[in-house]
């Protein structure tokens, strides 16, 4: 595949863009809850129709968080896997081990700006708004899956978003600037994950028959099932978010119309957006086009 990728220049890009948790989130740096944090592209608020601007503004907000966490969740089995595929490299290409470690150790600062930012999101947002988890047991269960479907995974998280940034939030003036900086200084790094991320798939896949590679392309998709089934219930843990904020109960109608609107929302924003990536689907055809035919055939219930 002919991308250019190399674990030296991507290496050296990653020690150009560095930046600290500190830096971006904490201390002065406060979120302004007066804006919405999310693009109404992945938020999709607007059109339910029982709630009013202010509600819509708050359940947005809620969805910003959501958003941030599900990266610290995905952050939990990422890092270990980085890990895992480090090791075996510790006695040959140096920029290769040093290129992963870098990964590694951002997937880290990751997981601890998410930390940050939740505290800093529970002072200024005033009502509790629980997550799926626990974190250790999603990444066991995503863990458990062919290694080559866990990278599959990784990619399509890594290219998920820059088609999150680079579409909807880095030109959408009306974003809390402070929140919009946290989604910004991600993607940076994001940008050079993808690229290694590209690589280890190859790797993986160098030495595999198309049935092999067939199988872990289907256990990407077990994992795209799994995840899936937690968004689920990540839509009723959002609705009783904004009941709570805003001291409504809603009647079965409206938490009717909230879970069709909510789901179809998370799904396009985590699974179908990553699926119909064109680098995933590149990469995905290098290896065996039915790879990419078959992912871009289970890609249209998330669209």
């Amino acid at each position: 595949m002919a991308h250019g990728y190399t674990y030296q220049s991507t290496l050296a890009q990653t020690e150009v863009m560095h930046w600290r948790v500190e830096d971006i989130i904490g201390g002065t740096k406060r979120l302004d809850f007066s804006k919405p944090f999310m693009p109404e592209a992945l938020a999709q608020v607007q059109s339910l129709s029982f709630l009013d601007d202010d509600e819509k503004r708050l359940l947005n907000q809620i969805r910003g968080n959501t958003y941030l966490c599900i990266f610290g969740l995905v952050e939990e089995f990422i890092l270990p896997f980085v890990l895992d595929q480090t090791r075996p490299q510790l006695h040959g290409d140096d920029y290769q081990v040093r290129a992963l470690l870098q990964f590694a150790s951002e997937e880290a600062k990751h997981s601890q700006r998410v930390k940050t930012f939740r505290a800093e999101f529970a002072k200024g947002f005033g009502a509790e708004c629980p997550i799926i988890g626990p974190p250790e047991a999603i990444a066991e269960a995503i863990l458990a899956h062919d290694p080559l479907g866990v990278a599959i995974t990784t990619l399509h998280i890594e290219w998920m978003v820059q088609n999150h940034y680079l579409d909807s939030i880095k030109d959408d003036q009306d974003l809390d600037p402070q929140f919009k900086s946290l989604l910004k200084h991600h993607w940076i790094e994001e940008v050079q994950h993808a690229k290694l991320d590209t690589l280890m798939v190859e790797s993986m896949a160098a030495n595999r028959t198309e049935e092999e590679i067939l199988k872990g392309v289907e256990e990407y998709l077990e994992i795209g099932g799994f995840i899936d089934g937690g968004l689920t219930q990540q839509v009723e843990f959002d609705m009783a978010s904004l009941m709570d904020a805003t001291g409504r109960y809603f009647d079965e109608a409206q938490k009717e119309e909230f879970r069709h609107v909510q789901r179809q929302a998370n799904r396009w924003t985590y699974l179908g957006s990553g699926m119909t990536h064109p680098k995933v689907l590149e990469t995905l055809e290098s290896l065996s086009p039915k790879a990419k035919q078959r992912v871009a055939e289970v890609s249209i219930a998330f669209c």
